[in-house]
C-alpha cells in the first residue's frame, strides 16, 4: 500500500509541476512549433515533441493535472450524491427508500456508452448554457465531470444503503432515537461515520474508472478539446501516428495504466486495511 501510495504521489507531483518547469525551462505546452515536429528526445525535450511540434513531456504533466481533477472531482461528487442518496433510503425506509432505490435502477438500466456519447455531443449553447462558460477552453473539462457524476452515484448510493440499513439496527442508534435525536442528527453523528469505510474503498477505485471513463470520450474526440490536453486527448492526437511516432500513444498509454492500477491497489489495500474482521482475525 505505501508502494501504491508513492506511486500516487509521484504522479500527483509530477502533474503539480508542470505550471513550474514550463516557465524554468522555457517552453510552453500549447505553443505550437511545425520545425519541431516529431523531435527526437533531447536535453531541451526530454520525451520528444509531438505532431504539432509541443513538448511532449509539458503536455503529459498537463494532461495529469486534466486527467487527476476529473478523476478526484468527480468521484468526491458522486460519492457526496450518492451518499446522500443511501443515508435516506436505508434509514427512511418505505416509500422513501422505494422511489430512491427505483430511481438508482433506471439510471443503471441506461445504455451507458450510448448515452455517455449524446451527452457529451450536446451543444452547451442550445441547452440554456451562458455562451461566456459554453466558449471557455475549460468548459469540456467540466462537462466530463457532470457526465460522470450523472452516471457514477449509483455505486455509492447502493453501497451506503445497505450499509445504513445494518447499522440503523445497532444500539447506539436505537439508544439515540430514545433520547429524541432528530434524523439529521443521528445519520450524521451516528451513521455516516460507521459507513464512511466502504464509501472510502468505493470512492477510491471509481477514481480509476471516471479517468477510463474520460480516456474513452477523449478518444472518441468527445472529451477534453484543445488547447487542454489530457492523456485520452493525446492518445486521440497520437493514433494518426503510431507507425512513425509510437512512443506518442506509449506514454499517454502508460499514464493511464499506472494510474488506473494504482487506484485499484489502493482501494484494494483500503478494503484490507478497514475491514472490522481483520482485527478480529488477527
Amino acid at each position: 500500500m505505501r508502494l501504491t501510495l508513492g506511486l500516487l504521489g509521484v504522479i500527483a507531483a509530477a502533474a503539480l509541476a508542470g505550471p513550474l518547469l514550463a516557465p524554468a525551462i522555457g517552453l510552453d505546452p500549447t505553443a505550437v512549433s511545425l520545425l519541431d515536429r516529431f523531435a527526437a528526445p533531447s536535453a531541451t525535450h526530454p520525451l520528444g515533441t509531438d505532431e504539432l511540434g509541443r513538448d511532449t513531456l509539458l503536455r503529459l504533466m498537463q494532461g495529469g493535472r486534466v486527467s487527476l481533477t476529473i478523476g478526484i472531482a468527480a468521484a468526491l461528487a458522486a460519492a457526496a450524491i450518492g451518499t446522500s442518496v443511501g443515508l435516506v433510503a436505508g434509514y427512511l425506509g418505505g416509500w422513501a427508500d422505494r422511489v430512491l432505490m427505483r430511481l438508482v435502477d433506471a439510471v443503471i438500466a441506461l445504455p451507458l456508452l450510448p448515452l455517455l456519447i449524446v451527452l457529451a455531443a450536446l451543444d452547451l449553447n442550445k441547452i440554456g448554457v451562458p455562451h461566456a462558460l459554453a466558449d471557455s477552453s475549460a468548459v469540456s473539462l467540466l462537462r466530463i465531470v457532470v457526465i460522470a457524476v450523472l452516471v457514477g452515484w449509483t455505486t455509492a448510493a447502493r453501497l451506503v444503503r445497505g450499509a445504513t440499513l445494518v447499522t440503523r439496527q445497532r444500539d447506539f442508534v436505537r439508544a439515540a432515537q430514545s433520547l429524541g435525536a432528530g434524523v439529521t442528527h443521528i445519520l450524521w453523528r451516528h451513521i455516516l461515520p460507521n459507513v464512511m469505510a466502504p464509501l472510502v474503498v468505493a470512492t477510491t477505485l471509481s477514481v480509476g474508472d471516471i479517468i477510463l471513463l474520460e480516456s474513452v470520450l477523449s478518444f472518441l474526440g468527445l472529451g477534453i478539446q484543445p488547447p487542454l490536453a489530457s492523456w485520452g486527448s493525446m492518445l486521440t492526437n497520437a493514433q494518426e501516428t503510431l507507425a512513425s511516432s509510437p512512443l506518442l500513444a506509449v506514454y499517454p498509454g502508460a499514464m493511464i495504466f499506472l494510474t488506473v492500477i494504482a487506484c485499484n491497489l489502493l482501494g484494494d489495500g483500503l478494503q484490507r486495511r478497514l475491514d472490522p474482521r481483520r482485527g478480529i482475525a488477527g
